[in-house]
Order: C-alpha cells, then sequence, then structure tokens
C-alpha cells in the first residue's frame, strides 16, 4: 500500500489526468452506446409467468404494456353527443401514437363492460407493442401529454399503469444536487478548511461518475434494471464520500503530528487506506449476495452497486493520494498551522474534546451505556414484526398525479379491485379440461372477495382460455393477496382435480404476490449468506472471534429498527400526511434484500473505521481499556461527521415523490443514524469494555490456518 501511495503521491498530475480520462472515455462511450437497462420480473416456475408465458401466444397486445385512459363527465354521461364526440377524438389520436398496438374503446362491443353503472366514467384499454423496456419513452410521455391536454371543464381525462408510472419517474440528479451541498457545508464545518472539503467530494463525484457510466456500458452484456444507476448513485455517492473523508482525517492528523505530507499520506494509505480496502470489499461481498436470491432483477441491482463501490475504492486508494499531494499542507486551515509552528506537532494519541469525553463516559459506564442503547434500538425494531411484503399501487401515488387520478376515477366507477384485476390462463386441450375451466368459472363467482368473472371465448387458433377476476379490494390490499393464494391452493387444485388442466393465477398483481413469496423465502439464505461472508473477512482482519460476532449483531440491530421505522411510516401510515409518501400500505417486496445489502456493508464500513483504530493501538499496548477508549476518541469525530453526511444524502431521496426510493431513504437514513450515533459511538465500544481482552482472542489453532490479511500496517521496528 505505502508503494501505491508514494507513487500517485509523486505522479500526481498523471494519476489525475488518468482519471480525468477515464471519466470523460466511459462517460462518451455510455453516451455513444446508449444502455441496455431491462427490468424483468421473471420468476421461472411461479404461476404468474407461466400465465404471461400463455398470454403472449394469444397475441402480442395480450403480452405487451397494457396502461388505462380514464374519463371522468362533470355534467351529463359519456354518451351524450358532445362528451362521446370528445372521447372518440382522443381515441383516434391515441390509435395513431407510435407503437400503441391496440385500443379497446368504451363503445365498441368488446368494451361495452367499460361504462360505470350511471355513465359518468368510462375507461379505454391502450396496449402497446411490447414491454415498457421495449417502447421508447418519448412515445409514452408524448402519450401522456395528449390525454392531460385533452382535459376541460367537462371531461376530466386521465391515464394509468405501470409504463406511464415508469415513464413519469423524475431524475435523482436534485437529490444528488442537495446531498453534494449538504456533504460540502457538512465538511467545512468539520474541517475548517475549503481545500479539505473539497478532496473528498472530488474524488467521490469522480468515482461516481465512473461508476456510473460504467454500470451503462455493463448493461449491454448483464441483465441490469433501470432502478439500478439510482441505488449505485445512492450508495456510491455515501461510501465514496466516506473512505475519502477516512483517509483526510488520518492524513490531518499525521500533518498535525509533525510528518511531511508525502510521508502522512503513505501512513494514511496504510491505516485508513486498508481500513477502506477491507470495508469497501464487505461492501461488495454484501452487495453481491443479492445474487443468492436467484432472481435477475436483483442479479442487476447487486451487480451494479458493486461496480460503483469498487471503482470508489480504487479512487480512495489512488486519487486520493494524487490529490493530497496537490494540497498538502493546504488541508489543514491556517490556524492550526500557526499552532504547529508555534507549539510544535501534537501527538496523535493526544485527544481531547467532546469525543474524548464521551469515550471516557462509555469506558465508565458501560453497563448503563449498554442497557439504554439496546433498550432505544429494540423499541424501534418492534413495528418490524409486523412487516408485510407486497407493492403498492397507484392510490400511493402523489396526490395530482394522472396516475393518481386514473386509480381513483377506476375505482370510483368499479370498485378497488378492478386495479388490479387476476387473469387465470389454461390450455384446453380437450373437452373434459373445457367443461373443468367453465366450472372454475362458475366457482370462483362464490368466493368471497370476488365481485366479477368473466369467462372470455376460447381461441380456437391456439386453444387459450381466459378468466377475468376482478377482486372487491384493491391490489395492494392484503385480502387481495389472499383470494390469489386461495385461488392457487384450492380453488383451482379442486375444480382441475381428475384432469390435466394446469391454469396459472396471473396479471400483474399475481407477479407481484408471487414475487414477495419468492423474495420472502429467500430471505434467510440470503442473510445466512451475507453475516457469515462478513464475518470471516472480519476475523481475518482483526484475528477475533468476538469483533466479528459483535459486528454481526450489530448489523442485525440496526436493520432490525432500520425496518421498524419503514413499517411505522410506510406500512402504518405514520407521519404519511407529512412526508407525503401516500397512505399505509404493504413494504415493497425487493426492498428487505436489497436495503439490507446496503446496510451490511455501510455498517461494516464504520465497524471496520473504528475497530480498526483500535486493534492498532491493541498491537501496541496490549491494553485494551486504552485500545477501545483511544480509537472511540479519534474516530468519533470522522465517524459522526461521515454518518451525518451519508444521512443528508439519503435523506435528500426522500422528496423525489416516488415511494419506493423515500422507503429506500428514509430506511438508510434511520439506519445510518442509529449505527453511527447509537451503535458505534455507545454500544460497541461499552460492550468492547466488558468483554476485555477476550475482543482479541482467536484459537492459535484457526489463526495457523487463517490468511493474514491486516487492515493496518505494522510499522517497521527501527534498528
Amino acid at each position: 500500500m505505502d508503494k501505491i501511495a508514494r507513487w500517485c503521491f509523486r505522479n500526481k498530475y498523471i494519476v489525475i489526468g488518468l482519471w480525468i480520462v477515464v471519466l470523460v472515455a466511459t462517460t462518451g462511450a455510455t453516451k455513444q452506446f446508449g444502455t441496455k437497462y431491462a427490468d424483468s420480473f421473471s420468476l421461472p416456475n411461479r404461476g404468474s409467468t407461466k400465465a404471461l408465458n400463455l398470454l403472449s401466444k394469444v397475441s402480442s397486445s395480450e403480452s405487451g404494456e397494457v396502461d388505462t385512459v380514464v374519463w371522468h363527465v362533470s355534467s351529463g354521461t359519456v354518451y351524450d353527443r358532445k362528451n362521446k364526440a370528445q372521447i372518440n377524438s382522443l381515441i383516434n389520436k391515441i390509435s395513431s401514437t407510435p407503437q400503441v398496438a391496440s385500443v379497446i374503446s368504451p363503445f365498441s362491443v368488446m368494451g361495452a363492460r367499460q361504462i360505470s353503472l350511471n355513465g359518468k366514467i368510462a375507461y379505454a384499454q391502450v396496449s402497446w407493442n411490447g414491454q415498457f423496456t421495449k417502447l421508447d419513452k418519448q412515445n409514452v410521455l408524448n402519450l401522456v401529454s395528449l390525454v392531460k391536454n385533452s382535459s376541460n371543464s367537462r371531461i376530466e381525462s386521465a391515464i394509468g399503469g405501470q409504463a406511464i408510472e415508469q415513464s413519469q419517474q423524475a431524475s435523482t440528479s436534485n437529490s444528488e444536487g442537495i446531498g453534494i451541498a449538504a456533504a460540502a457545508i457538512i465538511l467545512l464545518i468539520a474541517f475548517g478548511s475549503v481545500y479539505a472539503m473539497s478532496v473528498p467530494l472530488i474524488a467521490a463525484l469522480m468515482a461516481l461518475g465512473v461508476g456510473i457510466s460504467s454500470i451503462g456500458l455493463a448493461s449491454h452484456y448483464l441483465s441490469i434494471s433501470t432502478f439500478s444507476p439510482i441505488i449505485g448513485a445512492l450508495i456510491g455517492l455515501g461510501v465514496g464520500i466516506d473512505y475519502a473523508l477516512f483517509i483526510i482525517t488520518r492524513y490531518r492528523s499525521g500533518l498535525i503530528a509533525g510528518l511531511n505530507p508525502e510521508e502522512a499520506t503513505v501512513k494514511a494509505i496504510n491505516t485508513a487506506g486498508r481500513a477502506v480496502l477491507f470495508a469497501g470489499s464487505t461492501v461488495c461481498v454484501a452487495l453481491l449476495g443479492l445474487l443468492t436470491v436467484g432472481i435477475s432483477f436483483l442479479n442487476g441491482v447487486g451487480i451494479a452497486a458493486s461496480i460503483v463501490v469498487a471503482v470508489t475504492v480504487i479512487a480512495a486508494e489512488t486519487l486520493m493520494p494524487a490529490l493530497l499531494g496537490v494540497y498538502k499542507m493546504k488541508v489543514i486551515s491556517k490556524k492550526v498551522r500557526n499552532n504547529i509552528k508555534l507549539n510544535g506537532p501534537t501527538k496523535e494519541t493526544e485527544v481531547e474534546g467532546i469525543w474524548a469525553k464521551n469515550s471516557r463516559l462509555v469506558q465508565k459506564h458501560p453497563m448503563i451505556v449498554s442497557v439504554i442503547a439496546l433498550a432505544v434500538m429494540l423499541t424501534l425494531s418492534l413495528p418490524f414484526l409486523s412487516l408485510r411484503l407486497g407493492s403498492s399501487d397507484a392510490a400511493n401515488d402523489a396526490a395530482g398525479t394522472t396516475t393518481r387520478k386514473a386509480y381513483d376515477l377506476l375505482s370510483q366507477g368499479f370498485g378497488p379491485g378492478f386495479n388490479g384485476p387476476l387473469q387465470l390462463v389454461a390450455s384446453i386441450d380437450n373437452q373434459n379440461e373445457k367443461v373443468a375451466f367453465t366450472n372454475l368459472a362458475t366457482k370462483i363467482k362464490e368466493l368471497p372477495g370476488v365481485v366479477q368473472v368473466i369467462e372470455l371465448p376460447i381461441n380456437p387458433a391456439n386453444n387459450i382460455g381466459i378468466i377475468e377476476v376482478v377482486p372487491s379490494t384493491s391490489p395492494e390490499s392484503i385480502q387481495t393477496s389472499n383470494l390469489i393464494n386461495e385461488l392457487n391452493n384450492s380453488t383451482v387444485p379442486s375444480v382441475a382435480q381428475g384432469t390435466n388442466l394446469q391454469v396459472y393465477v396471473g396479471g400483474e398483481t399475481a407477479i407481484f404476490n408471487d414475487f414477495a413469496a419468492v423474495i420472502g423465502s429467500k430471505l434467510p439464505i440470503f442473510l445466512a449468506v451475507i453475516i457469515l461472508l462478513s464475518f470471516i473477512i472480519l476475523m481475518i482482519a482483526f484475528r477475533s472471534l468476538l469483533i466479528p460476532l459483535t459486528a454481526a449483531f450489530m448489523n442485525v440491530l440496526a436493520v432490525s429498527a432500520a425496518f421498524g421505522v419503514v413499517v411505522a411510516i410506510f406500512q402504518w401510515g405514520w407521519l404519511s400526511s407529512i412526508l407525503h409518501t401516500g397512505g399505509g400500505g404493504p413494504v415493497e417486496s425487493f426492498l428487505p434484500v436489497i436495503m439490507v445489502a446496503i446496510l451490511f456493508g455501510l455498517s461494516m464500513d464504520y465497524q471496520v473505521f473504528l475497530v480498526s483504530r483500535m486493534h492498532e493501538e491493541w498491537v501496541h499496548t496490549k491494553d485494551n481499556d486504552r485500545a477501545v477508549q483511544l480509537g472511540q476518541a479519534e474516530t468519533g469525530r470522522v465517524i459522526t461527521a461521515a454518518a451525518t453526511i451519508m444521512i443528508c444524502v439519503f435523506m435528500s431521496f426522500i422528496f423525489e415523490g416516488q415511494r419506493v426510493i423515500a422507503e429506500f431513504g428514509i430506511g438508510l437514513s434511520v439506519a445510518v443514524l442509529l449505527d453511527a450515533f447509537v451503535l458505534r459511538n455507545f454500544l460497541v465500544p461499552a460492550l468492547m469494555h466488558k468483554f476485555g481482552d477476550a475482543n482479541w482472542w482467536l484459537p492459535k489453532w484457526l489463526d495457523k490456518i487463517l490468511p493474514h490479511l491486516a487492515v493496518e500496517a505494522m510499522e517497521k521496528k527501527k534498528k
């Protein structure tokens, strides 16, 4: 590490130039070749996927995106001459929109059921010629504008559906800007130097630019979702500033202790830089743990976020020494430089101030501190016990959006379940199966929670049977989920018994229900894998059993408390009106695995940085209390500063107007807040004081077989 740091310091302009070239090259290549992001919720061997495959045989429109245009007349009915003429005029314009495969008018024979009983509300089904990822986004946006502009005092028009939802997702650039501005202010306050403030920002932004561009290029070869760059930006910006902050803090300490800029850089990379390397490795391990879930959508998220983190680590180890070589002594304020000239250097172990006082408080009362910290974490974790996974519907979209208007109008005219109809699909091969399929439609009508059942005519060209079922409850409600389970586990098997009939429950609502079930079943395996791998990495780094065990326990506490808050806000609806997050509904099914991966990685960042300083002191003194107290005192400020920056970055994503992004923003913000300010500053050091020398115990036989990869470099003995 020292050779890399020294070379980058001495060849600073070459290193900075190379990073600029890489940034320009990757950005330019992304603009030249574009991206191929693909959202695939494919769940092999699940009924909803098999239903979709059968529907694709019926016609391309059946398997393409289907959106809904809704009209509400303020006076009269949709049958009135002027109203009907305006609706038909819009339908004709929609039909000529590029990539629209078909439009079923409420005034056609097929659309006879598309007008409410009172005649006030009607809708048309717009079928695209493919899924959203195959559509030109501008065509979708043009259709949205066409519908919005058709509204007047007599008729209100709105459009909803998955393609519309995805086309109107806001860019995260505003959030990133807010996060960067907040980070700049915090760094300026923490360091009192514009130069010191700029170094972490330059390194983080350079790494983020290269990382995001690399994700775009990787999308040509890997299945990466459109959601992945947002997650990459979210975690990349946070850890990028954190890693740079860790290194520059150690560099400044070296300067204050009397080292020249080059030696201070080498020492910073040999200590904090090694901690960053291990911390980044644990983040990547946690993110790549998403591969164990076996869902292509999540695989792409894990790989994409890992790319950004890996680039960030490389920037910390190479670009940071080069930037420090440019700024040298300027990263400490004039006041501190003058103090060094007058009073001489200050030893790194001479730590005073609020963080030293806090560390002594924890050392003096470890039991009281542990009990209070545990009580806080467990209390916040309680709502987690009622977590329900699913997919929130458009009822949680921001008020005033066209998707929310369309959802509300359809609920008003046809019932809430109309927004998420189910499709039972089967291949009918003989008369017995045809009779059984018809009997199934009859039996479904008798089920509670069903308001409408329509058996469509079987097309003799493909022999595919379709039964459309409209629940009485909304797509996100638990009653609708229970109905899907009833159909899959009881109703369909009982009717198909004695025949070869295979009926699959499909539709968007069923797809998300299956997705939640798969995630729930894979979550224990996923947790076990990342906990085990993180444990092994920390055990190798710190030659200890208790430290990785403590870290695993802290990570579980942080995740539980974060999800407790997420459940309270998004599932129970607490503070939802203030935060504009919509009403209470299920937590997005993919949120747990992605958030757990990110949180485990981020928690390891703080654990590695905190314990590496303790371990460094333990190696030299073999005094546990001194090692824990000094390590906590020296890292307290940088950990809380880093956490505050990360909280600002994550909080800025709450205001994007997208529920799922707000879930990530709040969940990650709360987790980092608790992790840094409760766990690392109180609970972890308190427990380490209670454990004593046992913190650093490792069986000799295990020590012999484990590879030696020190987090901090051992100082060379003087001859």
